[in-house]
């Protein structure tokens, strides 16, 4: 077996996330895959390259070498081909834009409207599950901007060097359970009314696995947390075998109810960063735009933006400089400054 770049960065994966399973999830692999990967790989070099424990992947003293050359090779790579790109998309008479983002039903549109602009912006979309990932990569040049949810109280690591725009200064997380369970026929959805229910969540979302614990522990009660990509967990909270966390964005079923959580207890703030001022001011608009279609879109957040009072937020042509703040628990909602 002939390494090839795409093997660098497998191993690069598995030592920025420390686990097996995160790196599959960045790499967009299933995990028998990568370990499948990952062990051609070792026998090809003649020995392992990880220490594999429960508490995750650590690099051998041969992984440490290998890595030392790998990171250069993968980020020269990565180079040569955002260079490449961004110079066919100026001969076609745009150019190229690098965005990661964690999950959002905004992201198709905010793409969509991107691209009607003229001169021509073509965006290369990067997804992962963790903002932190996604915010050192922007910071290292890998991409140029990246649309984020940071979980309350768990804030995340901005590298220095970045800007930050805050789109939502606080959106309340909702539950998703089936169509049948007997929650479903309230509006909002106590956490007492979901004692006797498991939880499933990814815990390797930042933040997200902390922040369920604590307002369970809060409320008293002692339920049980599965881990689970939220593809499964949907699945699973439609035949009713648990409940799960959704954004209040999230597209209604006709299997499964999306309620509010009484007291919203659960909130996220929704962030673009990227190094300078200009980009955040160029592509904000867009954003804006494409979240609040999507809010108007979701029947549950609608009636919840609707119960709280939120004005419609402000028209694309002037959400530059602002962030639209939801506050919980009060009858008002007011606009922001921006980070300078």
């Amino acid at each position: 077996m002939e390494l090839e770049v795409r093997h660098l960065r497998v191993v690069c994966a598995i030592a920025d996330t420390g686990s097996l399973h995160k790196a599959a999830r960045e790499l967009g692999l299933a995990q028998p895959s990568l370990s499948t990967q990952l062990g051609r790989i070792e026998r090809a070099l003649g020995a392992p390259l990880f220490v594999r424990a429960r508490t995750g992947c650590r690099p051998t003293p041969l992984g440490l070498a290998v890595l030392s050359r790998a990171r250069p090779l993968v980020a020269e790579f990565a180079a040569i081909v955002t260079e490449t790109r961004a110079a066919a998309a100026r001969a076609a008479g745009g150019f190229q834009l690098r965005i990661g983002a964690t999950a959002s039903r905004a992201i198709p549109g905010w793409l969509r409207l991107l691209r009607a602009r003229v001169p021509r912006i073509e965006p290369a979309l990067q997804m992962s599950v963790s903002a932190n990932a996604l915010l050192d990569m922007v910071a290292a040049g890998r991409l140029d901007m990246a649309f984020v949810h940071e979980v309350e109280g768990s804030p995340l690591r901005v590298p220095p060097g970045l800007g930050v725009r805050v789109l939502v200064e606080r959106e309340p997380q909702f539950v998703t359970l089936a169509a049948d369970h007997p929650a479903a026929a309230r509006h909002q959805v106590s956490l007492a009314d979901l004692a006797g229910d498991r939880w499933m969540v990814d815990s390797t979302v930042d933040g997200e696995w902390d922040a369920l614990c604590r307002v369970l522990r809060a409320a008293g009660l002692d339920s049980e947390i599965l881990h689970g990509d939220y593809l499964t967990a949907y699945s699973l909270a439609a035949i009713g075998e648990v409940v799960t966390i959704s954004q209040p964005t999230a597209h209604p079923r006709p299997d499964c109810a999306i309620r509010p959580l009484e007291g919203d207890p659960i909130g996220v703030r929704l962030l673009l960063a990227a190094r300078t001022e200009a980009e955040l001011d160029d592509a904000y608009p867009e954003l804006a735009r494409a979240y609040w279609t999507v809010a108007r879109d979701a029947p549950a957040y609608r009636q919840w933006l609707a119960r709280a009072r939120v004005p419609a937020p402000p028209e694309p042509s002037d959400t530059r400089g602002t962030a639209h703040r939801i506050v919980t628990g009060r009858q008002d909602t007011t606009a922001v400054p921006r980070r300078p």
